[in-house]
């Protein structure tokens, strides 16, 4: 099988690319050589997979987009792969890996906190507009054969925005180190780590990962901290908005209980000393941070427009709570920490998701495709 991989900006350490390299290292373990078509490779690229350099001129944000996509799909051409499949919103590929969920869908739940004048931005900025040209011109592109899709949210919102056919949506979710994320993570790090972050040893703690704090809830995150008596918040994670984040935690009082900690390489001593995942976002396809934080024995509580939801039972190993709902995130933490089994239900939610099951459910999407 001779198959192309797209994406513009390769980050191998970003989340998107993480589902990226699942599915192309199930190729190399089946003796394939997968290609990443992509504007610049990193020496830290896998040893096992071949690239190419797409870069050509631009002007603009959309004229970047736009030129990217004309110069893949001559390559595409050219070079006659037996599929294509794209990690950016561009027709012409055979398969879409809808890693960054439905951009449609993303711009209706922003607008959930978004005041009128700042919606009439969005509605008229060309890079929103373009965006959603784009997504709607590949979900409607007869080339397109399958859409793998991240979650059970982004499968309903694919079908819900563009009309595509159920059978041509192929759920298949991200896989866990649960060697690397694991419960004894509390016992190397929660002493040593609380006493660093002068946080006291018999305070909950409540942890949030991530960048892009607007569309994953950190408003809402510091919200149900202030709101929760005795409560502590790790932020890991960045944004260049930070500074209002922390002027946000500042105005609602709880500054000296929030650790904002940036961008960190290694979170996991950071989930050793922490009690319960927290994320009320307002739009996250999915989100491997959830399924690490439950392989280290953490509930997680989210909300019900993030995918990691198809893996949390409320009530029983976390809670899906509506992310404006502050009362009810503030109820959900307190449940979850008085819970002390909801921790070991978590991990054992995540277990089944390994490199192994991830890798074989794309090997058999692409056979299927290819016969």
């Amino acid at each position: 099988m001779k198959i192309a991989f797209i994406r513009a900006r390769y980050n191998p350490f970003g989340g998107a690319e993480r589902f990226l390299n699942s599915a192309a290292e199930a190729l190399v373990t089946q003796g394939s050589s997968p290609v990443i078509i992509t504007r610049d490779w990193p020496d830290s690229g896998h040893a096992g997979i071949q690239h190419r350099i797409v870069n050509p001129p631009y002007f603009t944000k959309a004229g970047r987009d736009r030129t990217f996509a004309q110069a893949t799909v001559a390559l595409l051409q050219q070079e006659k792969f037996d599929l294509a499949q794209s990690y950016e919103r561009m027709a012409g590929c055979d398969v879409f890996h809808a890693v960054d969920g439905v951009h449609a869908e993303w711009l209706v739940q922003r607008q959930r906190v978004q005041g009128g004048l700042k919606r009439l931005g969005v509605q008229i900025n060309p890079h929103h507009r373009n965006l959603l040209k784009a997504e709607r011109a590949m979900f409607t592109s007869p080339q397109l054969k399958a859409v793998i899709c991240i979650s059970q949210m982004v499968k309903r919102n694919v079908m819900q925005h563009y009309g595509v056919a159920e059978n041509k949506l192929h759920v298949i979710y991200g896989d866990i180190d649960s060697q690397k994320f694991h419960p004894g993570l509390r016992d190397e790090h929660r002493e040593s780590m609380r006493k660093q972050l002068n946080i006291p040893g018999d305070a909950p703690v409540a942890i949030f990962v991530g960048s892009g704090f607007e569309r994953k809830g950190a408003a809402g995150f510091l919200a149900a901290v202030a709101k929760t008596s005795g409560l502590h918040g790790l932020v890991v994670g960045h944004d260049k908005h930070l500074p209002r984040y922390r002027a946000l935690a500042a105005k609602l009082g709880i500054a000296q209980r929030v650790t904002f900690t940036g961008g960190i390489k290694d979170v996991r001593p950071y989930y050793g000393a922490s009690d319960v995942y927290l994320m009320p976002t307002l739009y996250e396809p999915f989100g491997l941070v959830f399924g690490e934080a439950m392989a280290c024995g953490l509930p997680a509580i989210t909300s019900p427009q993030a995918g990691a939801a198809d893996w949390i039972e409320h009530g029983k190993n976390g809670f899906v709570v509506d992310p404006l709902d502050i009362e009810g995130l503030s109820q959900a933490v307190q449940a979850a920490v008085a819970d002390p089994t909801m921790g070991a239900q978590a991990r054992e939610a995540v277990l089944p998701y390994t490199k192994e099951d991830t890798a074989a459910r794309y090997g058999h999407l692409y056979q299927r495709l290819l016969a």
